[in-house]
C-alpha cells in the first residue's frame, strides 16, 4: 500500500528543507502532496514561488506523515496558526508520524508535541523550547528519531537529505538505492 506525506509550506519556509523531503519520498513512490498552509502560491524565505497541491484542511489527520520545513518566518507561520496545531495535536493522539526541523520544532513545542520526548532544532532555539517543554530532551544529533512518540526532528538545511531519508525509512521503506543514486553515500564518506 503506497504511503502518503504532506509538506506543511508557508511563506517565509526554507526551500531545500521544503524539497528535500518531497524529492526524496517521491522518488521513492511516496504519494507526496505539498500543502499550504492558507493558499496555493508560497513565497519561500529567499523570494521562491512554491504551487503547492492544496491548501490545509483535515484531510491533514490522513496522511502517514505531516512535514514541516523550517526556515524562521515559515516556522513562526505555522506555529501561530490554530488550526494546524489542533490537526497536529489530532495526528499526535492517532500516533501518527510528523516530522520538523531547523525552526519548525519550536512549532511543535507550542503544540504540546515534545513533552517528554527528545528532539533536535536548528542551534540556539533549544532555550525557546525548553521554557515551552521543560520536560523534553534536547540532542545535537543530525536527525532525532523517538519512536514512542512518532516524531522526527532535524537541524538544518544541509541535514534535509538525512531528515528525508529518515521520514522514507519510518515509512517502511528501503533508502539504499536512492543514496546511492543522489550520491549521499559519497558525500557521508568523503566530506571533511
Amino acid at each position: 500500500m503506497t504511503k502518503t506525506a504532506a509538506v506543511m509550506l508557508a511563506d517565509g519556509c526554507e526551500e531545500v528543507e521544503a524539497l528535500s523531503p518531497v524529492d526524496v519520498l517521491r522518488r521513492l513512490g511516496v504519494k507526496t502532496d505539498m500543502v499550504g498552509l492558507d493558499k496555493l502560491k508560497i513565497t519561500s524565505a529567499h523570494g521562491v514561488t512554491l504551487t503547492c497541491d492544496k491548501v490545509m484542511d483535515d484531510s491533514l489527520l490522513d496522511y502517514d506523515v505531516v512535514i514541516f520545513p523550517g526556515g524562521t518566518t515559515g516556522a513562526k507561520n505555522l506555529r501561530d496558526n490554530d488550526q494546524l496545531m489542533g490537526l497536529m495535536q489530532k495526528r499526535a493522539q492517532q500516533s501518527k508520524w510528523n516530522a520538523a526541523m531547523c525552526a519548525a520544532p519550536t512549532a511543535f513545542s507550542r503544540y504540546g508535541l515534545l513533552d517528554g520526548h527528545k528532539y533536535t532544532v536548528f542551534p540556539g532555539l533549544e532555550g525557546q523550547i525548553q521554557d515551552e517543554a521543560k520536560n523534553a530532551t534536547h540532542t545535537t544529533n543530525i536527525v532525532e528519531i523517538d519512536k514512542d512518540a512518532n516524531l522526527i526532528t532535524s537541524r538544518g538545511p544541509a541535514t534535509g537529505f538525512a531528515y528525508s531519508y529518515a521520514i522514507a525509512e519510518s515509512l517502511g521503506y528501503d533508502t539504499a538505492d536512492v543514496r546511492e543514486a543522489m550520491q549521499y553515500n559519497y558525500l557521508a564518506d568523503n566530506i571533511k
